[in-house]
């Protein structure tokens, strides 16, 4: 049985856990979900999910973005950023689709992209 490589790099999905910290670069193919605390750059080809406990300082680049937690960072989304009510974001934010509950603290800058690109497109430019 042959298998798509891109198709099986796209279901990854990693978990940074509640206690664990992190410092340093990560990238990633598939979904990342932060309930630790991550402080460096973090990109990743699919959705990054900030759970309630989660902290990530610095900066982050993904195809989807759903913050539950905290997030002090420029935040670059090539598609929907989803703010829950118990989100604090600190930063500067590009996006193209933006939903912010009502409870969110948001603290920084926002930029409406036009379109939805890919990541790899983004850096080719």
């Amino acid at each position: 049985m042959k298998h798509n490589k891109a198709a099986v790099e796209s279901a990854t999905r990693n978990l940074i856990g509640n206690g664990t910290l992190i410092k340093g670069d990560i990238e990633s193919a598939g979904d990342i979900r932060i309930d630790g605390t991550v402080i460096g750059i973090l990109r990743s080809n699919g959705k990054i999910v900030v759970g309630q406990s989660g902290l990530v300082e610095g900066e982050m680049e993904c195809q989807q973005a759903d913050i539950s937690g905290t997030v002090k960072a420029n935040l670059k989304v090539a598609g929907l950023t989803s703010m829950k009510a118990t989100a604090v974001f600190e930063g500067e934010l590009s996006t193209v689709k933006l939903s912010i509950e009502v409870g969110t603290q948001f603290t920084g800058k926002c930029e409406m992209l036009q379109n939805e690109q890919p990541q790899h497109e983004k850096k080719q430019k």
